[in-house]
């Protein structure tokens, strides 16, 4: 109860807003459909919505000092790493996921585990002529880390598929514990995930993209192209949460 009374205020405007127009709609008849589509696109692309479906996507998991963190017998920093591949010689481009690439390495040169994991992504409908994983072992590599000390799951589509592979090395390889990297927003479909694959583990959130100091201000409530993106991105991993719900994943 608590937390919705925090977050009342902040959806108490926006609803106001689209009352409102749904109202002028109605008296103007024929164009309600119209303003009531104007009205949801106001309300989705004010940062104060999309701020706020991020910051209960992050809340679950709070930042964790490094040195804090529990040691495990391997590091796995999720996908989503890499943007397009690059040519031979020239620099990787990192995708904003990039935080869990920079995290694994982190966390292996602070003896956190001695073997960090990548997932060997491919996205099923995009042309990749190889999988993620192997491109973060060269990158991982050019850190110092040895490659020996580096170990590529299968090849993973998907949050569940990773979950299923790193529960196929963790078997293979006798694992107790892992500690899981993956952003802060994502983390909570992660971690249920992780655990329907039997799956022990340690979180990391990183990438976190709210910042719970900065107060609320008229700008908050004006719409940005930001703003969209948050909602759009804050309402997918939603949508995500809710599909493996269903599915029992």
């Amino acid at each position: 109860m608590l937390f919705f009374n925090k977050l009342l205020p902040i959806f108490v405007l926006p609803l106001a807003w689209v009352v409102a127009l749904l109202v002028l709609g109605i008296v103007r008849k024929r164009r309600w459909p119209l303003v009531a589509a104007l009205a949801v696109l106001y309300v989705a692309s004010m940062p104060v919505v999309g701020n706020g479906l991020f910051r209960w996507l992050e809340s679950s998991h709070p930042p964790i000092p490094v040195d804090a963190v529990e040691p495990a017998d391997a590091i796995v920093p999720l996908g989503g790493i890499f943007g397009p591949a690059t040519p031979e010689g020239f620099l990787p481009n990192l995708a904003e996921g990039s935080d869990r690439l920079e995290a694994g390495i982190l966390l292996w040169q602070k003896k956190k585990a001695p073997t960090l994991v990548f997932t060997s992504g491919r996205i099923p409908w995009a042309k990749q002529d190889e999988v993620e994983g192997a491109r973060a072992l060269r990158f991982a590599g050019a850190r110092g880390i040895p490659t020996d000390r580096i170990v590529l799951t299968g090849e993973v589509g998907n949050t569940v598929d990773e979950a299923r592979a790193v529960a196929a090395l963790v078997r293979e390889r006798g694992w107790r514990k892992i500690i899981l990297v993956t952003s802060a927003w994502h983390l909570r479909r992660a971690a249920r995930t992780f655990r329907k694959a039997s799956v022990d583990f340690v979180p990391f959130p990183v990438d976190f993209q709210i910042d719970r100091r900065s107060p609320l201000t008229l700008l908050d409530f004006l719409p940005r192209a930001e703003g969209l993106r948050f909602t759009e991105a804050a309402l997918r991993e939603w949508y995500g949460i809710a599909f493996y719900a269903l599915l029992g994943r």
